[in-house]
């Protein structure tokens, strides 16, 4: 199965590579690698959350996940997003602001020699409002997930009080508002406040529209097994559900991408032909392999590290962060996930397993076995029980009011001599 859901991931990544020594040598190559690994590093965990919708969808969704999905990822995110977030700040058309990119300013500069900015500092400067859309719709995401009532709880400590707060159904919404005013009032450069607190609260808003298409995606979709044709729109409402969550992730990635390279065409290939593709296949891998059910604290795990990243991205307005330490601290938080997951499930393997050689529970494990009589004890039982058995049919309503004891001679708890004589009769 590794092979089958992974292959179309290496052939074309492999592609890409091809592409990219073609198009600048063995300096793009290397740098469509790294970016291929750093997006991989840092949309882990949006594998994980997006397997966790993706296993209610049928094959020809997944399948579509796989291949439109892809398109959308590589050409909307990885290549005309950032073209559109340059051309509205420069107020250029996509055309001039793809030329941009690809003419760069000799050795590096950021700026023209007639002071006009580059491609890359354009897209610099518009960090802090791509950054904090980014962040508040992460930062929901993450307090939704964690503000719910759960079974299974990995930071128990943390988790419970915060479900019990999400009772209050405003609670991630309220706390993500004053996120927001301390960002934009404590982390921003000057002069950029209103633009990021615009940005936002379209953040917020985008996440509340694309719950709502996750939450019609719920009611019309009862499982896996539902026909696409019964469930076509529900299913439909999860790929852009999917597509929207894909998004929000990979604005870290794309503005990370600048501290390697600036070339639109490398970007695509790294971020999206490699990076992109091999996290949808962890995704449907996930799901074929039923990872989430085996991993219990694995979306828990998961969610963290997007609260983890979301924070990341609304420091970063007003920081600089180096995306190897981002992506290291979503890995080592999913890490550490597994593992607590992989020691849950031993130590409920352990309890439910049976003594060697004995094929059921100690009695000290079931006090309601250990009550049970042994074979012997019922064999003494029924020999007490032989030897009145006249008395019981002759007597039987007046002797069954008496409380039995097994442990006398006649085993009804009487002297012998206290039975009436049946010969007698």
């Amino acid at each position: 199965m590794f092979l089958r859901v992974f292959a179309p991931s290496f052939i074309v990544a492999i592609a890409a590579l091809v592409v990219a020594l073609i198009y600048g040598g063995p300096q793009a190559l290397v740098a469509a690698a790294v970016l291929g690994v750093l997006e991989v590093s840092l949309s882990f965990d949006n594998a994980v959350v997006n397997a966790g919708v993706l296993q209610r969808m049928s094959v020809f969704w997944q399948r579509m996940f796989l291949t439109v999905g892809i398109l959308i990822a590589v050409v909307g995110m990885r290549l005309l997003f950032p073209l559109v977030v340059v051309g509205i700040g420069a107020h250029l058309d996509p055309i001039q602001a793809l030329n941009l990119a690809l003419h760069p300013p000799a050795g590096g500069a950021h700026y023209f020699p007639d002071g006009t900015p580059s491609y890359e500092t354009l897209l610099n400067q518009a960090n802090p409002k791509i950054a904090t859309f980014g962040g508040m719709f992460l930062l929901m995401l993450f307090l939704n997930f964690v503000c719910q009532k759960r079974e299974i709880t990995w930071l128990t400590w943390l988790e419970r009080p915060l479900a019990q707060l999400g009772r209050f159904a405003m609670f991630p919404v309220v706390v993500s508002l004053i996120a927001l005013v301390l960002v934009a009032g404590m982390v921003v450069p000057d002069g950029q406040a209103t633009v990021v607190m615009v940005a936002g609260v379209l953040g917020i808003v985008t996440y509340l529209l694309v719950d709502g298409l996750g939450a019609q995606f719920d009611t019309e979709h009862a499982g896996p097994s539902r026909a696409v044709v019964a469930t076509g729109r529900a299913a439909f409402f999860g790929f852009l559900y999917l597509e929207v969550l894909d998004a929000s992730f990979s604005f870290d990635g794309v503005i990370g991408a600048f501290a390697i390279t600036a070339d639109p065409i490398i970007i695509a290939l790294g971020l999206g032909l490699i990076g992109a593709m091999f996290v949808r296949s962890i995704t449907v891998y996930l799901v074929r392999k039923g990872t989430l059910a085996d991993y219990v604290y694995l979306e828990h795990g998961a969610h963290w590290a997007i609260g983890a990243l979301a924070v990341i991205l609304l420091w970063s307005t007003g920081h600089t962060i180096d995306e190897v330490t981002t992506g290291l601290i979503g890995v080592a938080i999913i890490f550490l996930a597994v593992l607590c997951s992989w020691v849950y499930t031993r130590r409920h393997r352990g309890q439910d397993s049976h003594p060697q050689g004995t094929g059921r529970d100690s009695e000290e494990d079931d006090p309601a076995r250990a009550a049970e009589p042994t074979i012997a004890e019922q064999t003494a039982t029924e020999q007490n029980y032989e030897g009145d058995d006249a008395a019981l049919h002759l007597h039987g309503p007046e002797l069954r009011q008496k409380v039995p004891n097994p442990s006398s001679a006649n085993g009804f708890g009487l002297p012998r001599e206290a039975l009436p004589n049946s010969s007698a009769q």
